[in-house]
């Protein structure tokens, strides 16, 4: 008991004396490690009597846990006075501005497609969905595209592989968001007013042509609807998006399958200094494609033509964004490069906004 007694003194006097971690790791081997002092007498408890070692076993335990808990507490004091050591060599000017970090940013046609989607909401528009691999049917039958028509040729179209001997009509990926606006007139019946943003996909390549795209499809079905509607919409559209007051629009006569009367719509601009502006000038620019629903699309969708009738356009949502923000080539919209992406992109607060409102 002795021995234990002065053990304890001798390695709390030690654990005390340590002026740091280095030291106190010295004194903690020597005392308990496996090889030290306090070690060797706990394997020495085997050659003890039962009545020596029920003496001599708690004492050596309450000695281990003594030096433990001292050692521990050291530590603990040590490493704060290393902290508090470092703490007042080091220092920090907390004024100085902090290092830059990178900012991602809003791609044009993620932007773009926001501004169209809060103006045409204004409007009383909803947003309809529908999938890019299409079948044969919602992609051009439904919408009054024939079979001859160029359209459905594979020089212009991306049609899905099928297996030998599979002889069902080809699934394509969707030439235009057209076929959504059949997929919402017969989920949610009418009247309907929706839009269909989306990509898009044809076999085209140049400046102004990518092979994978995106559209937005306006859709307006009701009982007394008229081309003066379709006018007033996109006119509202045009001086919201381009944020000016004064639009002018020219409607020309044109033809797609899905839309009976057609017409093709121009806005007023100028090209001055090599500059667009638009509502002004005596130049005339080509911005969508227009027309009173087909009876026979609103028949394809389960709508009566004799009770409903109403209007539908498309427009380029990549080229209204080139028109917009003077982006010059189509191709550079799909290159990945960063440099582009931080001149032309938006920050992430840079939320959409409806300029002056629609007037009603």
């Amino acid at each position: 008991m002795d021995d234990i007694t002065g053990l304890r003194e001798k390695y709390l006097t030690a654990i005390d004396a340590a002026g740091d971690e280095a030291g106190l790791e010295e004194v903690r081997l020597a005392a308990l490690g496996k090889k030290g002092e306090v070690s060797a007498l706990m394997r020495g408890l085997g050659a003890m009597s039962p009545e020596e070692r029920q003496t001599a076993g708690p004492a050596l335990n309450a000695l281990k846990d003594d030096l433990a808990e001292a050692i521990a507490q050291a530590r603990a004091r040590l490493a704060d006075a290393a902290l508090d050591a470092r703490v007042a060599g080091e220092w920090a000017d907390v004024t100085l501005p902090p290092r830059p970090t990178a900012e991602g940013t809003i791609h044009p046609v993620s932007q773009v497609m926001e501004e169209i989607t809060a103006i045409f909401a204004d409007l009383g528009f909803a947003v309809a969905e529908g999938p890019e691999v299409e079948s044969d049917w919602y992609n051009f039958d439904a919408l009054n595209i024939p079979p001859e028509h160029p359209a459905r040729q594979e020089h212009d179209t991306f049609y899905m592989a099928r297996s030998g001997g599979d002889n069902r009509p080809p699934h394509v990926l969707r030439t235009h968001t057209s076929p959504v606006q059949i997929r919402a007139m017969e989920r949610e019946g009418v009247p309907i007013r929706v839009i269909a943003p989306g990509r898009v996909y044809r076999a085209d390549y140049d400046q102004t042509h990518t092979p994978m795209f995106h559209q937005v499809e306006g859709l307006a079905i009701d009982r007394d609807i008229s081309m003066a509607n379709l006018k007033w919409v996109l006119e509202e559209f045009c001086r919201a998006f381009f944020e000016v007051d004064g639009v002018e629009l020219k409607f020309r006569a044109s033809h797609f399958p899905f839309t009976e009367p057609s017409a093709e719509v121009d806005i007023r601009c100028s090209f001055a200094g090599g500059q667009l502006r638009i509502g002004e000038g005596d130049d005339w620019l080509e911005i969508l494609g227009s027309g009173m629903v087909h009876p026979k699309v609103l028949a394809a969708a389960g709508v009566d033509p004799e009770e409903w009738q109403g209007f539908a356009f498309g427009m380029g949502i990549d080229r209204l964004a080139m028109l917009k923000y003077g982006i010059p080539d189509l191709r550079s919209f799909f290159d990945s490069d960063l440099r582009w992406l931080r001149h032309y992109g938006f920050l992430p607060l840079d939320v959409p906004t409806l300029p002056g409102g629609i007037s009603r």
